[in-house]
Protein backbone atom coordinates (compact mmCIF):
# COMPACT_ATOMS: atom_id res chain seq x y z
CA UNK A 1 0.00 0.00 0.00
CA UNK A 2 1.64 3.34 -0.86
CA UNK A 3 2.36 5.21 1.87
CA UNK A 4 0.48 8.82 2.26
CA UNK A 5 2.64 11.98 1.44
CA UNK A 6 1.94 15.71 2.04
CA UNK A 7 3.44 18.70 0.22
CA UNK A 8 2.92 22.20 1.26
CA UNK A 9 3.16 24.40 -2.34
CA UNK A 10 5.95 26.50 -2.56
CA UNK A 11 5.29 29.22 -5.35
CA UNK A 12 1.64 30.44 -6.25
CA UNK A 13 -1.43 30.65 -4.18
CA UNK A 14 -1.08 28.65 -0.23
CA UNK A 15 -2.24 25.41 -0.74
CA UNK A 16 -1.42 21.82 0.76
CA UNK A 17 -1.73 18.50 -0.99
CA UNK A 18 -1.72 14.75 -0.07
CA UNK A 19 -1.93 11.22 -1.58
CA UNK A 20 -3.51 8.83 0.14
CA UNK A 21 -4.77 5.13 -0.24
CA UNK A 22 -7.89 4.55 -1.90
CA UNK A 23 -9.17 3.37 1.05
CA UNK A 24 -12.21 4.49 3.63
CA UNK A 25 -9.41 5.20 6.76
CA UNK A 26 -8.09 8.17 4.09
CA UNK A 27 -11.23 10.19 4.94
CA UNK A 28 -9.68 10.73 8.19
CA UNK A 29 -6.35 12.04 6.86
CA UNK A 30 -7.98 14.41 4.49
CA UNK A 31 -10.20 15.83 7.14
CA UNK A 32 -6.74 16.55 9.77
CA UNK A 33 -5.11 18.02 5.86
CA UNK A 34 -8.29 20.44 5.49
CA UNK A 35 -8.42 21.35 9.31
CA UNK A 36 -4.69 21.94 9.64
CA UNK A 37 -4.17 24.08 6.30
CA UNK A 38 -7.25 26.08 7.79
CA UNK A 39 -5.62 26.30 11.29
CA UNK A 40 -2.74 28.01 9.58
CA UNK A 41 -4.75 30.26 7.12
CA UNK A 42 -6.85 31.71 10.55
CA UNK A 43 -9.96 29.96 8.91
CA UNK A 44 -11.01 27.96 11.32
CA UNK A 45 -14.78 28.68 10.51
CA UNK A 46 -14.48 27.12 7.63
CA UNK A 47 -12.71 24.17 8.76
CA UNK A 48 -16.05 22.23 9.62
CA UNK A 49 -17.58 22.75 6.82
CA UNK A 50 -14.66 21.87 4.68
CA UNK A 51 -14.04 18.48 6.68
CA UNK A 52 -17.83 17.48 5.90
CA UNK A 53 -16.88 18.26 2.36
CA UNK A 54 -13.56 16.69 1.92
CA UNK A 55 -15.19 12.93 3.51
CA UNK A 56 -17.63 13.21 1.26
CA UNK A 57 -15.46 13.77 -1.63
CA UNK A 58 -12.92 11.01 -0.36
CA UNK A 59 -16.05 9.05 -0.03
CA UNK A 60 -17.00 8.52 -3.76
CA UNK A 61 -13.49 8.55 -4.52
CA UNK A 62 -13.14 5.29 -2.82
CA UNK A 63 -16.02 3.80 -3.35
CA UNK A 64 -16.23 4.70 -7.26
CA UNK A 65 -12.66 5.15 -8.24
CA UNK A 66 -10.03 2.63 -9.91
CA UNK A 67 -6.15 1.82 -8.83
CA UNK A 68 -5.20 2.22 -5.44
CA UNK A 69 -4.62 5.73 -4.59
CA UNK A 70 -6.63 9.45 -4.94
CA UNK A 71 -5.30 12.69 -4.32
CA UNK A 72 -6.42 15.91 -1.72
CA UNK A 73 -5.69 19.21 -2.70
CA UNK A 74 -6.53 22.20 -0.03
CA UNK A 75 -5.89 25.51 -1.73
CA UNK A 76 -6.92 29.13 -0.93
CA UNK A 77 -6.67 30.96 -3.94
CA UNK A 78 -8.36 34.08 -1.94
CA UNK A 79 -8.18 35.64 1.83
CA UNK A 80 -11.74 34.17 2.92
CA UNK A 81 -11.91 31.25 -0.07
CA UNK A 82 -10.83 27.39 0.76
CA UNK A 83 -10.95 25.02 -2.49
CA UNK A 84 -10.98 21.75 -1.61
CA UNK A 85 -10.58 18.99 -4.71
CA UNK A 86 -10.46 15.27 -4.94
CA UNK A 87 -8.50 13.77 -7.77
CA UNK A 88 -9.01 9.73 -8.63
CA UNK A 89 -8.30 7.58 -11.72
CA UNK A 90 -11.87 7.06 -13.05
CA UNK A 91 -13.57 9.74 -15.42
CA UNK A 92 -17.29 8.29 -14.45
CA UNK A 93 -18.63 11.45 -13.13
CA UNK A 94 -20.28 11.93 -10.09
CA UNK A 95 -23.95 12.18 -10.03
CA UNK A 96 -26.60 13.79 -7.69
CA UNK A 97 -29.18 11.34 -6.72
CA UNK A 98 -32.00 10.97 -4.66
CA UNK A 99 -32.42 8.88 -2.13
CA UNK A 100 -35.08 7.49 0.10
CA UNK A 101 -35.62 8.15 3.58
CA UNK A 102 -34.58 4.56 4.47
CA UNK A 103 -31.38 4.96 1.85
CA UNK A 104 -28.29 4.92 4.53
CA UNK A 105 -26.03 6.47 1.75
CA UNK A 106 -26.85 8.91 -1.54
CA UNK A 107 -27.12 12.14 0.10
CA UNK A 108 -22.95 13.30 -0.29
CA UNK A 109 -22.88 15.65 -2.99
CA UNK A 110 -26.68 17.48 -1.57
CA UNK A 111 -24.35 18.00 1.62
CA UNK A 112 -21.52 19.15 -0.52
CA UNK A 113 -23.82 21.39 -2.61
CA UNK A 114 -25.43 23.05 0.18
CA UNK A 115 -22.16 23.75 2.03
CA UNK A 116 -20.11 24.69 -0.60
CA UNK A 117 -20.21 28.09 -2.51
CA UNK A 118 -19.92 25.74 -5.48
CA UNK A 119 -18.99 22.29 -6.71
CA UNK A 120 -18.33 20.60 -9.59
CA UNK A 121 -15.85 18.08 -11.89
CA UNK A 122 -13.44 18.50 -14.24
CA UNK A 123 -12.40 15.60 -16.46
CA UNK A 124 -8.76 14.43 -17.43
CA UNK A 125 -7.23 12.03 -19.47
CA UNK A 126 -6.44 10.30 -16.95
CA UNK A 127 -9.57 10.55 -14.78
CA UNK A 128 -11.05 12.94 -13.00
CA UNK A 129 -11.00 16.28 -10.43
CA UNK A 130 -14.18 16.67 -7.94
CA UNK A 131 -13.87 20.05 -6.33
CA UNK A 132 -15.96 21.80 -4.11
CA UNK A 133 -14.96 25.75 -3.11
CA UNK A 134 -15.90 27.30 0.56
CA UNK A 135 -16.29 31.19 1.70
CA UNK A 136 -18.36 33.81 1.32
CA UNK A 137 -21.47 31.80 -0.15
CA UNK A 138 -23.43 34.57 -2.39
Amino acid sequence: MPQPTTQARRTGHPGYSETLPRAPQSAAAARRLLRTACAVWGLDDLAEDGALIVSELVANAVQHACQGSIRVVVERPATRTVHIAVSDFSRARPVERESGEGDEDGRGLFLVAALAADWGTEERSWGKIVWATLGERG
